[in-house]
């Protein structure tokens, strides 16, 4: 296969684009970004972290962020226990614990390094259970999403050397056989008055 001749920025806008569309994700919605840049150089996770690339996935973030909406935050590696950056009003509306850390390329990430340093007022958090995201480099950002995360396969499959996975969500589905998952149930609409079905619980 050959490789995408465009920049980062632009790949990563197309990905995000495709995830928002795809996914319905609206705005207020948060979406998790875990991302090597290592990977992306070709090299093992955590091995050579490079903040020009961190800077190029983040600008396409903003980009598609500006356009839609949601709210992002960023994940750090596994030194900080995978621990997430965001904005702090962010992470008061939604209740978030707030750990005592500043993400570093060397404990957090290129990534997370770099994202913390273009917020106005950023902090880090413990977890998070978020609508939808990105993980560029196999990260395994999936302890962040709320169930139930649906996977997505993406037109692109790599940004760089790095792989490539995007999922989105969706609320549990609770009941049994009388449960109603949508506005009007066809079988309701034309059940006989007779029908069992048709019973009230209490």
């Amino acid at each position: 296969m050959a490789q995408d001749s465009r920049s980062i920025t632009d790949q990563v806008e197309q990905l995000l684009v495709e995830l928002v569309q795809t996914g319905g994700v609206r705005p207020g919605h948060v979406i998790v970004v875990g991302a090597s840049t290592s990977e992306v150089q070709g090299h093992r996770i955590g091995s050579s972290g490079a903040e020009s690339v961190a800077e190029q996935i983040y600008d396409g973030v903003q980009r598609v962020r500006n356009r839609f909406g949601f709210h992002v935050v960023w994940q750090c590696c596994e030194h900080l226990n995978r621990a997430l950056v965001t904005e702090r009003g962010i992470a008061e509306a939604q209740g978030w614990v707030e750990v005592s850390a500043i993400p570093v390329p060397k404990a957090g990430g290129s990534m997370a390094a770099h994202a913390y340093r273009q917020l106005d007022e950023p902090c880090l958090v413990e977890a998070v259970q978020v609508h939808a995201g990105i993980d560029i480099g196999e990260t395994l950002i999936g302890m962040h999403l709320r169930p139930v995360a649906i996977p997505l396969r993406p037109a692109i499959r790599s940004i760089g050397q790095a792989r490539v996975n995007m999922a989105t969500t969706r609320p549990r589905l609770i009941g049994g056989a009388r449960a109603v998952y949508s506005t009007v149930r066809e079988d309701q609409a034309n059940a006989s008055p007779n029908d069992s079905s048709t019973t009230t619980c209490e």
